[in-house]
């Protein structure tokens, strides 16, 4: 967006922008959210920032009317594939809060000079910098929603001390700590309660089916899902984890409420960022639909089920156990050859509500865990083989990756081909664009929206056979791009539909012989 898209957007008060750029003035000194009430301020004193990192270090602090922290992330961290965008989804996840700037920048294969040379160009900000507004933003969150003490925030949030805690959300906020919780718009939890609620924001639509879509993939004792929940337990860097997720589409405003049972504090700001990345609460519903209604092929699921999410993953390494597992079985097989594989797990040290236990780790499964898995021999190796490589530092992949940097970790790798690689991409990374044309859900999928075609990969729809090439509508739904993955999506739901529907006919009778 040029500056005066920028401009209109924020004149309109368009709420979808909120989150993918700031507003500072610099005649009042403080930034904005697009879509803040408060009047629209003239062109000539206005200056647009990607991220409130860079409205930071330019010395505005943000609106205490429209709290410009208060909003979904940008969508572009996932769209973008440069060096800007990977840092921000590290970032986003912890890692300089765990290992520092030089962890971070030897993840993305340079010097930490060099990376804060990119960052500032790029951002606006550098690599402190902007996971200083990370921390400050979760210290927010925390603040407002819960009854946590300051002192267990500042530490939750990555911050180092209570001192630097308190500095940064003067200078951020231009208020205590104090102030900013009493701002709270939210009922809090209860200081008595061991558990902490937090409500998620997103962009409308929401489509819930991204619940069913983790619920049919859901392994016992691990996972727990319904049509509108979902819950787990998980392990993250610093202990055991569990959280649950509720959507309730009857309540005002239609919350999505983060409950999370345990968490070490320190492990607290990573499950916020890999919550939100398993239910995509960070995209552009509105963008993406808009893209994928103007296809003929698609323009009926969209209008049924707007909004619809590309689920994320809480585990890069086992999102890559599970899909090499099930590719080319049914989702049903999967879940069982994922439930015996679980056995070969630890039990959680945070059990509750029937979640006991851990997904094994990849030394487990390397060790002994491959043994419980049944099928070909070949399939068995494949997955020993990958989670050895994982266990020993061999293969390091993860949020931070692109998709040419995934395929050439992953390729190599035995049992490993185009489609797992673009499964590995849709749910760790969130790269929107990726179409597996030779799934057979896909296929199905096709035929199920649009069922004038013989072949719907190889067929060009419009005149019921002839190939597509030079045809108004191309096979690997190009029309659609960059949001090809959430057109997978819609082919999925649209083959599983189709594929309970057919289970509920009765059988057709007979003939009898002659």
């Amino acid at each position: 967006m040029d500056f005066w898209q920028r401009y209109r957007a924020i004149d309109a008060r368009d709420t979808r922008f909120d989150g993918q750029f700031y507003t500072a003035v610099r005649t009042t000194g403080i930034y904005c959210r697009p879509s803040c009430p408060a009047r629209t301020p003239k062109a000539g004193n206005v200056t647009f920032y990607e991220t409130s990192a860079a409205a930071h270090d330019a010395g505005y602090r943000a609106c205490k009317r429209c709290l410009p922290e208060a909003v979904p992330g940008t969508p572009a961290w996932n769209l973008r594939s440069d060096i800007a965008g990977r840092a921000m989804r590290l970032i986003n996840d912890g890692v300089i809060n765990r290992d520092g700037v030089e962890g971070l920048a030897s993840r993305l294969g340079y010097s930490s000079r060099q990376l804060n040379r990119i960052l500032s160009h790029e951002l606006g900000a550098g690599p402190l910098s902007l996971a200083r507004a990370s921390r400050a933003q979760t210290a927010r969150t925390l603040l407002v929603s819960t009854a946590m003490k300051v002192s267990d925030i500042a530490f939750a949030a990555g911050f180092s001390s209570v001192r630097q805690f308190n500095e940064t959300i003067g200078e951020v906020f231009a208020m205590t700590p104090s102030a900013l919780r009493a701002t709270a718009r939210h009922h809090r939890a209860p200081a008595s309660s061991t558990a902490l609620t937090l409500n998620l924001p997103y962009r409308e639509p929401f489509d819930p089916g991204i619940f069913d879509f983790l619920a049919v993939r859901a392994v016992a004792g691990i996972e727990e899902g319904t049509s509108r929940s979902y819950a787990r337990t998980l392990r993250l860097a610093h202990g055991d984890a569990r959280f649950r997720v509720d959507y309730d589409a009857g309540a005002a405003g239609r919350p999505l409420v983060l409950t999370i049972g345990a968490v070490d504090l320190r492990d607290l700001a990573s499950l916020l960022s890999r919550v939100r990345r398993l239910l995509d609460l960070d995209a552009d519903p509105v963008a993406i639909d808009g893209a994928l209604a103007a296809d003929p092929r698609l323009a009926a699921s969209v209008a049924g089920t707007p909004g619809m999410r590309m689920p994320g993953a809480v585990d890069p390494q086992e999102l890559l156990i599970r899909a090499m597992i099930g590719q080319q079985i049914t989702v049903a097989a999967a879940r069982t050859a994922l439930v015996q594989l679980s056995e070969a797990g630890g039990e959680s040290l945070v059990p509750a509500d029937g979640l006991h236990r851990l997904f094994p780790s990849a030394a487990q499964i390397a060790e002994t865990g491959f043994e419980l898995l049944r099928g070909p021999q070949r399939r068995i190796d494949s997955v020993r083989a990958a989670a050895a490589a994982m266990a020993s530092g061999e293969l390091d992949f993860g949020y931070g990756d692109d998709l040419p940097g995934l395929e050439s970790k992953l390729l190599p790798l035995a049992g490993v081909g185009p489609w797992t690689v673009g499964y590995v991409a849709m749910r760790v990374i969130g790269a929107p664009d990726i179409f597996l044309a030779n799934d057979a859900a896909v296929r199905n999928g096709i035929r199920s929206l649009y069922p004038i075609t013989a072949d719907p990969i190889t067929a060009d729809p419009t005149t019921g056979g002839t190939a597509l090439a030079g045809a108004a509508l191309t096979p690997d739904f190009s029309e659609v791009s960059p949001w090809r993955s959430y057109a997978t999506m819609h082919l999925w739901r649209a083959a599983a539909a189709a594929q309970a529907a057919a289970r509920k006919q009765p059988p057709t009778p007979k003939k009898a012989k002659q």
